[in-house]
């Protein structure tokens, strides 16, 4: 009898006894449960011998064993017959060098999706081991059900589950747990409650004021951490010395401090022992200036555990806001503790391709680390890894919405999983994969359907990518452009390669926005799902190396089997960086070094062990955009302190980051920084694997690739030795992971058993220029990439705050007849004005457009929205050519361009030239040279007018310009290399396919919404009427057909032209219509010219909204545009109004400046309350921090919190507006800009309307005076301004009741983290 058929004879008898014997059944249960137990050798008494191989599973051919494991059982009497002779086998793991006594050690990952338990066994060897990381029907907890496991098989006794394990035998469990981000997902942590300086009640509830998408209307944002709220009475301010201060004092940061009102801890002892009674035992205590004052606020901080900052922490000293992360900074240390050293010190991109979403990481000998950032909401103002998550995992649903290809950000998670899990999951990328053959259900464990022991199923994954091609090829049938029809694999291959798109954005955005070119790095593929990607992704990216770990399906568990126990101290400073603060900043460091040392040694570890690396956290006077910079590489000299030459660190990251440095602004240090590392000792000692013999194919299988199906070798990584090469296409497998190695690319097997992919060069594109669905998906991807990355350029080298640091610009590609494609960010009063722009520079200068001519406008009879907003375009020409073949265009918010009040947004203008410069179309680049001259010229031309001023700050205007026209020189350089790759046929005929996409997605919306009204028998017309506070109308009458899905749009009977500043551009009313029609549709789509195809718009001439050229503007763009949403969506019965105001509030002197905006109630509607305390619609501006705002104003911020019944009562409240109260201390202008004061915001569907603003000036006598809407008025030290901002529309009829609230969706979307999203969020936040 062969090897083989006793195998098979001894599966059938085993399966058959198992029903009869139940240890016999746990015991194969066990074997299917790990994939490393897998064949029986012999029975030697009461034990059975293993090892690995597929057993239980069908046979393909023989087995080739490897390491025998054992495992006792009690009571296992029968002798098995068919059993082959025992073979002594050779060891090829590597070894853990830890501690030297026989027992466990534990490094577990727990993701989204998989939990990963990587184990050092007594002896030396190693485990490892992936499971599910929920599956309520057989497990409550995945860690323990890991442990629980591999203490079993290794010994060799039952550990039924549920019971406690004997922890014993446990050295060390190392952890990366997501149980702090599911607290805060799920808001599920301890109870808490918050104690905050009086008047700051709601200042977490309101936190920056924006909101986190622009466009949903119900603002969904998560609730707070706290359930009650107890205020303090104290106070602390900065000292200025005013009359009858008293004496001042200290803080940490050097700064002089007045203490106004000591704590009162016995009026807080009752409070908080009521707080005791009712269950509460957490505070989060919140002081005004504790930073610099800690003697107000005293904290109290509360196995190891991974830091989100890649260092490992003991139980004791960790906390939920350090451990966000961990899970990912686990798969950061283990690669930079492999592939860079590996890959001789090249640049590393981290790719971890999880179940649930993909995280995107750097490093380049030492770890990039972020110090702000948000998860699930929430801000957290800790040391954190760079990682950028992104939802496109191999979880990720699939859909196909209105001609588009669309991964996530939707997760079908761990439960139910993908639908190949057997649990009624949807269809995602793993199914996709499946369905193409890149993924062998063989070579998975049976771990899937509702009882854990059945495989994964191709047939649930080709049923359910088939109800989607059905969509595919319904739309291709009877779409725009009819096309011939896809098949399954070209649908699957279709989503693959919209992911692995959708993957490469993040990590251009990375590299780029540091100065660092993605092609020059390593691509470290690892999660379980990242090597079928990794070959495409790099080929994408320019990369030539893709290293990929022999366990890189379980790499994060491995980094923290190999990561540092790190300790760090960190305080604030407000010293400037000078010889003469040196010896301080020494001093402080030195410090803070030895509590490091001191926490470090107390946690076991030798000074010798032990390692220090000093940080200060620099910024140039009068920017916010500070760097925390290390001065390893950079020794002390006689002019810098002893801990190193912080100002050279500083200088050349500045550079190459930014692009320029300033030298004339003095360095200012933020804080300083120690962070100890105690070195763990563990090492991975390898044992070089042997070649013998050419790579053994285990089987041939078929993969589906571009040119169809190929057939695809499959090795088994165990089996593969030092120095094998393997031509691609072929699968590589392990325990936990699948390799795919495409057609073109070569994999050779490294001297410690990793995998190094030879990258080959991408095939050129083949495509031509008819609509293809999938081309149209990528293309997306692309045109969205090319803005971003003209935005990126922007930000580095421009040098203003506006711009470097609030993010306020636009850039956006637009086609040969000036429609805008694509345009990032998405701040929505830029929406449509920039198209208006470029269109009328076509239309005015005709022939007159030359190469290496570049334009700038901010005129609204061009497309303008308001002065300060100058729009740089650049006519891109190619070769053959007589006419520009598309635009670039940037637009960036210039913070001073001349008029009669700084900051060039006055109230009380009455003339467009009253508010600054003006540019019709000026060549501002005229055959490859800067006109410095003439636009130095036309930026002080306002001086010239009586009562104004030219620019106050022409050097960051001439910077900030060449800025504008460095971007646009990256889009024409992306855009060349897209047609180099393309053609420019294909590009251009697909610049109106993604427009013609946008036009498609409105159309459905508004057949949808015709049809929804024609079924209630109610008419296809719609309209509304809402007023300004000076009575001008704005008013829509809005006819639908249906038969087109198409609509217009009429202003008529709008108001006239006003005397003020309130009139509207008619590209502002058009940017207020895109962003209602993108609310409206409901989902992402693309928001280009396509947008306002199916509409027509009549704006009648010489009224608010389109008014004559020389009218003032600056109210209508932040004010008007506001109205005009108000009434787009009430016709639309969309939602109530929000509040309708920006609530422009500006404070100057000679010696300073101030401006913000304020938020209010959003509005009420179908299914949700309104928001309260956020800004709405056409603004997202985020507020200015109260503790930044008073150590850099000569202002106090004495209350800022919610007006509570504000909100319009409905059976869906409005939200609250707030109050927000600034007492001076200085002599300044005020100046209020601000609307809904007269008129209140509508209630809609019997909901009541939201209270108006009120703008109260408090005279330090006590005198009380209302502003009104709009005016300036001097201010004197210990006046006071209160603002009341207006309260959102209710929705429904108050005496209805509000249904309860749903249940949460069953595929939430995962939330994006990481530097590249908060860049993003910054951007909208404008």
């Amino acid at each position: 009898m062969s090897l083989l058929s006793s195998y098979e004879g001894l599966r059938q008898e085993i399966q058959r006894l198992a029903q009869e014997n139940e240890e016999l059944r746990r015991l194969v249960q066990l074997i299917q449960e790990n994939q490393e137990l897998k064949l029986v050798l012999r029975s030697r008494g009461n034990s059975l011998s293993f090892c690995s191989t597929s057993f239980l599973s069908e046979p393909t051919a023989t087995p080739k064993l490897q390491k025998q494991k054992t495992i006792g059982f009690k009571d296992v009497k029968r002798v098995l017959p068919g059993l082959p002779a025992e073979e002594p086998l050779p060891d090829s793991s590597f070894n853990i060098m830890g501690s030297p006594e026989g027992r466990f050690h534990f490094a577990i990952d727990r993701g989204g999706t998989f939990t990963d338990v990587f184990a050092q066994c007594p002896g030396g060897h190693v485990r490892v081991l992936k499971l599910l990381s929920e599956d309520p029907s057989n497990y409550a907890d995945a860690p323990t059900e890991g442990i629980r496991r591999i203490l079993e098989q290794e010994e060799g006794v039952l550990l039924p589950r549920g019971r406690p394990l004997d922890t014993s035998r446990i050295a060390s469990i190392r952890m990366g747990t997501t149980v702090a981000t599911n607290a805060l997902l799920e808001r599920q942590g301890e109870r808490v409650a918050l104690l905050v300086t009086r008047g700051f009640r709601d200042l977490l509830h309101i936190g920056t004021q924006a909101r986190p998408d622009l466009f949903d209307l119900a603002v969904p944002m998560p609730e707070v951490l706290y359930e009650e709220v107890l205020e303090v009475d104290e106070r602390v301010v900065f000292y200025r010395g005013e009359p009858g201060a008293g004496s001042p004092v200290k803080g940490r940061t050097g700064d002089l401090l007045e203490i106004q009102q000591p704590v009162d801890l016995g009026a807080l002892r009752g409070k908080l022992e009521g707080l005791l009674t009712r269950g509460i035992h957490s505070l989060a205590v919140v002081l005004m200036h504790s930073y610099t004052w800690a003697q107000h606020e005293q904290q109290n901080v509360q196995v190891l555990f991974m830091r989100s900052d890649g260092g490992l922490a003991p139980m004791d000293a960790f906390s939920g806001s350090r451990a966000v992360l961990s899970g990912p900074a686990g798969g950061v240390v283990g690669y930079s503790a492999t592939t860079y050293q590996l890959e001789g010190g090249q640049p590393v991109i981290g790719f971890d391709m999880g179940g649930t979403s993909t995280d995107v990481s750097r490093y380049a000998g030492e770890f990039e680390h972020v110090f702000e950032a948000s998860t699930a909401g929430v801000t957290l103002q800790a040391p954190q890894l760079d990682i950028n998550t992104v939802a496109a995992g191999g979880g990720s649903r699939l859909f196909f919405r209105s001609g588009l290809f669309v991964v996530g950000p939707e997760s079908a998670g761990a439960h139910p999983g993908p639908a190949c899990y057997r649990k009624g999951g949807p269809v995602t990328v793993t199914d996709a994969n499946l369905v193409l053959g890149r993924l062998l259900p063989a070579s998975f464990p049976c771990i899937f359907g509702p009882g854990e022991d059945q495989p994964l199923s191709p047939e649930a994954s080709r049923k359910a990518l088939e109800a989607v091609a059905t969509e595919v090829n319904s739309f291709l049938a009877s779409g725009p452009c009819p096309a011939s029809q896809l098949s399954l694999e070209e649908v699957a291959m279709g989503f693959v390669r919209v992911a692995n798109e959708a993957m490469c954005r993040p990590i251009r955005a990375l590299t780029q926005a540091r100065g660092h070119d993605p092609s020059a790095h390593v691509l470290a593929c690892f999660g379980g799902a990242g090597g079928q990607h990794a070959c495409a992704i790099a080929r994408a990216l320019g990369m030539d190396t893709v290293h990929i770990h022999r366990h890189s399906g379980l790499l994060s568990a491995l980094g923290l089997a190999l990561a540092d126990v790190v300790h760090e101290a960190q305080e604030p400073c407000a010293l400037s960086y000078t010889p003469e603060t040196f010896a301080q900043l020494d001093q402080r460091l030195s410090r803070l070094e030895e509590q490091c040392v001191e926490a470090l040694q107390a946690q076991g570890f030798p000074r010798s062990q032990i390692s220090t690396e000093s940080f200060l956290h620099l910024r140039y006077q009068g920017t916010d955009c500070a760097l925390m910079v290390s001065a390893h590489q950079h020794p002390a000299t006689a002019c810098s302190p002893r801990a190193g030459d912080f100002g050279a660190a500083f200088v050349e990251r500045y550079m190459r980051e930014f692009g320029f440095i300033i030298p004339e602004r003095s360095v200012v240090v933020d804080d300083v920084r120690v962070r100890g590392t105690g070195r763990s000792g563990l090492q991975l000692k390898d044992t070089p694997k042997i070649q013998s013999g050419p790579p053994h194919v285990e089987k041939v299988t078929q993969c589906y690739f571009e040119e169809g199906y190929q057939e695809t070798p499959v090795y088994l990584l165990g089996e593969l030795g030092f120095g094998h090469q393997l031509q691609g296409p072929c699968l590589i497998i392990d325990n936990n992971s699948t390799i795919l190695v495409e057609p073109g690319c070569q994999a050779e097997v490294t001297e410690r058993g990793d995998i190094r992919i030879s990258v080959g060069a991408e095939a050129p594109s083949v495509a031509d220029t008819k609509l293809d669905p999938i081309q149209l998906s990528i293309f997306s991807h692309r045109f969205m990439s090319i803005a971003e990355q003209m935005g990126r350029i922007l930000q580095r080298t421009a040098i203003s705050t506006n711009i470097k640091e609030r993010l306020d610009f636009s850039c956006a590609l637009f086609g040969p007849d000036g429609g805008l494609v694509s345009n990032a960010p998405h701040i929505p009063v830029h929406l449509g004005a920039m198209q208006e722009t470029v269109q009328f520079q076509i239309q005015h200068l005709g022939a007159d457009l030359h190469p290496g001519d570049v334009l700038l406008s901010n005129h609204p009879s061009a497309g303008g929205s308001h002065l300060p907003d100058l729009t740089v375009i650049t006519p891109v020409f190619w070769p053959g050519q007589s006419r520009p073949v598309f635009y670039v265009a940037s637009r960036g918010h210039h913070a001073d361009i001349g008029g009669i009040t700084p900051g060039s947004m006055p109230p009380h203008s009455t003339t467009l030239q009253q508010e600054g410069a003006v540019f019709l179309s000026f060549k501002l680049v005229q055959g490859g040279v800067f006109q410095e001259e003439a636009v130095t010229e036309a930026l002080r031309a306002p001086g010239k007018i009586s009562g104004c001023s030219g620019t106050r700050n022409l050097h960051d205007n001439l910077s900030d310009l060449r800025a504008q026209v460095a971007a646009n020189q990256k889009g024409i350089q992306l855009v060349g290399e897209l047609i180099g790759q393309y053609g420019l046929d294909v590009v251009q005929a697909y610049m109106g396919h993604i427009q013609a996409n946008a036009e498609l997605a409105v159309r459905d919306m508004l057949r949808a919404f015709g049809t929804s009204r024609q079924a209630r028998g109610l008419p296809l017309e719609v309209s509304a009427e809402d007023h300004m506070d000076d009575g001008s109308p704005i008013c829509l009458r809005v006819q639908i057909n249906l038969n087109q899905g198409s609509a217009v749009f009429d202003f008529s009977g709008s108001g006239s032209e006003v005397f003020g500043n309130l009139n509207a551009p008619r590209a502002i009313t058009l940017s207020a219509l895109i962003y209602c029609l993108r609310c409206l549709v409901g989902r992402d789509i693309p928001l280009n010219q396509g947008c306002l195809a199916p509409v027509n718009v009549i704006i009648p001439k010489g009224s608010i909204l389109d008014p004559s050229p020389e009218a003032a503007v600056v109210g209508g763009n932040v004010l008007t545009s506001q109205r005009v949403v108000d009434v787009i969506l009430g016709a639309f019965g969309a939602c109530a109004a929000s509040q309708g105001c920006m609530n422009n509030v500006t404070l100057g002197n000679a010696r300073m400046g101030y401006y913000e905006t304020v938020a209010g109630g959003a509005g009420a509607g179908p299914g949700w309350h309104g928001r309260s305390g956020v800004h709405s619609h056409m603004t997202n501006t985020r507020i200015t921090d109260p503790e930044i705002l008073e150590s850099r104003y000569p202002v106090i911020l004495r209350r800022f919190e919610l007006r509570p019944g504000s909100g319009g009562r409905g059976r869906f409240r409005g939200g609250d507006g707030v109050v927000r109260e600034l007492v001076f201390r200085e002599e300044a202008l005020l100046s209020v800009l601000t609307e809904r004061r007269a008129f209140q915001p509508y209630g809609l569907h019997g909901g009541e309307p939201g209270a108006r603003g009120l703008n109260i000036l408090i005279r330090k006598d006590g005198r009380t005076v209302n502003l009104g809407g709009k005016t300036s008025v001097t201010v004197y030290p210990g006046d006071a301004f209160c603002l009341h901002t207006p309260g959102g529309g209710g929705y429904g009829d108050p005496e209805d009741p509000a249904p309860p609230p749903g249940s949460p969706p069953l595929f939430p979307a995962f939330p994006e983290r990481g530097s590249v999203y908060e860049y993003r969020r910054a951007q909208e936040a404008v």
